[in-house]
Parts: structure tokens; C-alpha cells; sequence
């Protein structure tokens, strides 16, 4: 879907790259060659929509940027627009390869319409808002345990006796914020049908308990829409070839989301202690004289493709998949 219609159109395709910041964003417009600012407000996205109104708009581009951009994205999504919003090392690793080496806003937004036209990333919609805030809550509870981890380590070679009490009422502080942060969870998730849904079907599967089915939920919102490949690539669980003339590398997993990834690691060492079908999986790799460490890598790999594929068919895990007629 292009943008809203206007009689002064021109046929002329266009790529908008959108360089975003707390206070304004810059706009640039190629192969049109115009820049334009405006403020990251409701009616600063506004004003932009209405000067997009000229032009045949094939992409609009901008970089993530935690929730700056969340704004303009959701807005112009809603009008019709199709954005795509990409990696900014995607981007930094693209204007170097212009030979672009300095750096400002104008500068940034030229580089991601530039890469529009060049790469054709692809368009998706804005996460749902009820999702963003699981990912906001799921996230906060991650930075909470990490906290809660090191504060404990940090107790155990503690000698001051006044240290330790502050430390411990802490660490007490701490684990009550995360009692409460999955209380919040869950009712987020339970309160949706869909987000209850799709957790009913991944705590089916073996290893996935509540607090690796909501960082799915949240973290991985394309499961079930993306193919075994792409789910991979985007838990960072995909091996990538590392070949040159005659040599043959080791091919390494790279990239991907570290907060997803984290919590299928332990995943799938619940899935190898307690599943017969994971644990023959390892058994198998182990004989073949796999190290540990790629042995469960391949066993998050799985267990994120069937996660996949059983969101994707809306059903709940079976020892046996289901024969169909």
C-alpha cells in the first residue's frame, strides 16, 4: 500500500530515509534530492506526511532506535506508507561501503534512503502496542535478574558487615521487583487471547517454561510468520558459511537477538535433561564428536524452528507430529 493519494502526485518512485532523534527528525528524500526537518511530535509527523503527499512514496526507511522511532513509524504505517526500519549497524556497515565516512543527521538520512532503493528492506508493520509493553516488561525483568546475579556474587566476597546488610535488603528489593514484574507479565499475556494462545502452544514444548514463552512472545514477535531460516537468523541461531578459494571455514552462528537467545540456552538444556527425542538429538551430535557448546546451539536452533512452526499451525507439541490424511 503507498501513501495517501493526491492530485498533485508525481509518478516519480521515491525513497524517504528517516533519520530520528529524541527532539526532531531529519527527512531526506531520493532521487527527489529534497531534506527537510521536523519535530518527532504528532503534529511534526503531520507536516511530514503532508509534504510526502507530492510524491509516490516506494519506502520509507529509519533506523531503531529504542522507542524514538516509534512514533513516526506507527503514524505513517497507519496512513499507508510502507516503512521498514533497520538495524543502524545495518546502516553505519552500508554508508561505509559508499565511502561515506563522516557522519550528521542530514548525512544519516540520505544513507538510509539510499539504502532503500539499494537493498529493499522489507516493509512490516509496527509491533502491537500490547506487545511493546510485554517487550518493555520482559525486558526489565531481564536487567532486574542480571542485577540481582551480580549483586549476589558480589555478596559472596563481601567482608564488611555493613555492606552486607545493604546488600542483602538489595538483593531482597530486587527479587520482590521480579515477583512483580512476572505477575505483570502474566497478566498481559493472559489478558490477550491471541498472546495467551500462543503462549498455551510454546510452554507445550519441552524446555520452554513461562519465562522463555514470553521473551518468544515479546522479543521474537515474527514467530510463526517468518520460515525455519528466518527465525533462525533473527534468534541468532543461524550458522553462516566462512569460505574462501579453496578454504573452508568453520561456519559460525552471528548476529540475532542476544536477549532471545539467552533464555533459549537455557531452554535447551531443560529440553536435553528431560526430553527422550532432544536428548537422542544430542546423543547423536555427541557421537558424531560435536564440542558441548555446538551441541546445544543446535539444540536452540531446533527448539526455536519448532516453536515456529507450531505458532505458524496453531497448535500445542506432540511427542509425534500429527499425520495428516
Amino acid at each position: 500500500m503507498q501513501g495517501k493519494v493526491s492530485p498533485e502526485r508525481s509518478a516519480e518512485e521515491v525513497y524517504v530515509g528517516v533519520d530520528v532523534c529524541k527532539a526532531w527528525l531529519d527527512v531526506y528524500l531520493h532521487p527527489v534530492g529534497r531534506e527537510l526537518r521536523v519535530a518527532n511530535t504528532p503534529e511534526g509527523i503531520r507536516a511530514l506526511k503532508r509534504a510526502l503527499q507530492a510524491w509516490t512514496i516506494k519506502l520509507v526507511v529509519a533506523e531503531a532506535t529504542g522507542k524514538l522511532h516509534r512514533l513516526a513509524y506507527r503514524s505513517l504505517h497507519a496512513d499507508g506508507y510502507p516503512v521498514a526500519v533497520v538495524n543502524p549497524y545495518r546502516s553505519r556497515k552500508f554508508a561505509d561501503a559508499l565511502g561515506q565516512l563522516a557522519k550528521t543527521d542530514k548525512i544519516d538520512a540520505r544513507v538510509l534512503a539510499l539504502l532503500g532503493e539499494s537493498l529493499n528492506p522489507d516493509a512490516r508493520p509496527p509491533t502491537p502496542k500490547q506487545v511493546a509493553e510485554l517487550q518493555e516488561i520482559v525486558l526489565a525483568r531481564q536487567a532486574a535478574l542480571a542485577e540481582a546475579v551480580a549483586l549476589e556474587n558480589s555478596l559472596k566476597a563481601t567482608e564488611s558487615r555493613f555492606l552486607v546488610r545493604e546488600r542483602s535488603r538489595w538483593l531482597k528489593s530486587l527479587r520482590e521487583r521480579i515477583k512483580r514484574l512476572e505477575r505483570a507479565i502474566s497478566q498481559l499475556i493472559q489478558a490477550d487471547p491471541e498472546m495467551a494462545r500462543r503462549f498455551e502452544v510454546l510452554t507445550s514444548i519441552p524446555g520452554i517454561g513461562p519465562v522463555v514463552a514470553a521473551t518468544l512472545i515479546a522479543c521474537l514477535a515474527e514467530i510463526g510468520g517468518a520460515n525455519s531460516k528466518e527465525v533462525a537468523a533473527l534468534a541468532g541461531l543461524a550458522p553462516f558459511n566462512w569460505d574462501s578459494g579453496d578454504m573452508r571455514g568453520q561456519r559460525h552462528i552471528k548476529g540475532g537477538r542476544a536477549h532471545v537467545r539467552t533464555p533459549l540456552y537455557f531452554a535447551a538444556i531443560a529440553a536435553v535433561r528431560t526430553d527422550p527425542g532432544f536428548m537422542r538429538f544430542a546423543q547423536r551430535l555427541r557421537a558424531a564428536g560435536k564440542p558441548a557448546k555446538v551441541i546445544l546451539t543446535a539444540v536452540m536452533r531446533k527448539l526455536v524452528v519448532l516453536a515456529n512452526t507450531l505458532v505458524s499451525q496453531n497448535r500445542t507439541w506432540l511427542p509425534e507430529a500429527p499425520k495428516h490424511a
